[in-house]
Order: structure tokens, then C-alpha cells, then sequence
């Protein structure tokens, strides 16, 4: 039996819906993003997890648990980490990111939002989430998806970023074209030698609703 994992990006946050940069600030879900999870919760609902993994940030943790009550399945083991919490943004957190847009111009904003190694200050880059965020895979999830185990990861654009890259082998100059929406669901079949052999972006239906 092939592993399967499941990323799930947390649904909209409070400041998503106003386009600030969030990072580590502990922002909670807005009734968009809990909706958004219960309709991702519709698509994954045939597989049978046996294990979900959670950021610490109220954002993602909310969203793990929407899922599971709709599916349920409030009976998986979640292990909450701070390993796949978001990319700590610095200087730039809480700040508008069409303001800095503005104030920047298109290309640096660019290199802050998606560059591989563009230094934050006062934060991280990918480069510098990859470092965190791949060691806790390969020793966590990845023994449990060559076991064959069914696993939902619930977490933050740049931390899954971080582990699309790692999953995919996608190499450093392409890192930039990763980009996971909030609620959005991707699905991996992984083999016996944990190499990726499948890969699925799941649909979520904006009127998808659980009965």
C-alpha cells in the first residue's frame, strides 16, 4: 500500500481578508476560512487519515479542527509543531502588501513574497523555512507515508511552499512559482522508497457542502 499526504492550506484569516502579511501573528479564521475548511473537508473525505500534522498558529489549528468535526474523525492523533509554522515575515509583518507594493515597486515586492533567498530583515526567506520545515519531514511524516499511512498536513503558504519543494525535488530557481490559495488541497501517493508517484489538486467546490 502507497503513502498518502495531503496538504491543506489553513482557510482565510483575519488578515488575509485585509492583505496584510501575517507570519507569526496569531491570527484567527474568519467564518470564510472555516467555511473553506468544511468545503475542503468534502473532497478528502474517502481517505481514511491515521495521522494529521498541524502548525501551532491558531489559523491552521482551527482549520484542522473544522475538518475533523466535519469528517467526523475527531479521533486522528494531530501533533501540533512549530516547525510548519508560517515564514516569519520581520520588519514586514503587519504591514499591507499593496501598500509595500507601492512603496517598492513590483519587482522587490516580488523577491519578498516568493524569492528563495531574498534576506528579510528581522525575519525568513524559503531558504531559511526549507531549513526547518524539511528535517521535520523527512524524521515525521515521511517514516509514516513508506509504512504506507494516509497523512493531512494543515499549514501556512511558505511551510507547505517548503514541503511541495521537498516532495516535488523542485529545484531552488524554480521555488518561486510555488503558491498554495488559503484552502486550497493538494494530494501525493508516495511509494515504499518515499518518492513522490502522484500527485492530485483536489477541487473545492465553492458550493460543496457536507450533509
Amino acid at each position: 500500500m502507497r503513502g498518502v499526504l495531503v496538504l491543506m492550506r489553513h482557510g482565510e484569516s483575519e488578515w488575509n481578508a485585509v492583505g496584510k502579511w501575517t507570519g507569526l501573528t496569531d491570527i484567527p479564521l474568519t467564518e470564510k476560512g472555516r467555511e473553506e475548511a468544511r468545503r475542503a473537508a468534502v473532497v478528502i473525505k474517502d481517505i481514511h487519515f491515521e495521522r494529521a500534522f498541524c502548525s501551532k498558529l491558531a489559523r491552521a489549528t482551527q482549520t484542522v479542527e473544522e475538518i475533523l468535526t466535519a469528517l467526523g474523525r475527531q479521533d486522528i492523533p494531530v501533533t501540533y509543531t512549530n516547525a510548519l509554522n508560517e515564514r516569519d515575515y520581520g520588519i514586514y509583518t503587519g504591514k499591507n502588501k499593496w501598500e509595500v507594493k507601492k512603496e517598492i515597486g513590483e519587482e522587490q515586492f516580488e523577491a519578498i513574497r516568493r524569492g528563495y533567498e531574498t534576506p528579510i530583515p528581522g525575519g525568513e526567506n524559503l531558504q531559511q523555512v526549507c531549513q526547518r520545515v524539511h528535517p521535520y519531514y523527512t524524521e515525521n511524516i515521511l517514516p509514516l507515508l513508506v509504512k504506507g499511512k494516509h497523512i493531512l498536513v494543515t499549514a501556512h503558504n511558505n511551510s507547505l511552499r517548503a514541503m511541495i519543494k521537498l516532495v516535488e525535488n523542485i529545484p531552488d530557481d524554480k521555488a518561486a512559482g510555488i503558491e498554495m490559495k488559503t484552502g486550497e488541497v493538494l494530494q501525493y501517493e508516495i511509494d515504499e522508497t518515499g518518492k513522490m508517484v502522484g500527485k492530485i489538486k483536489l477541487v473545492v467546490n465553492e458550493e460543496a457542502g457536507l450533509q
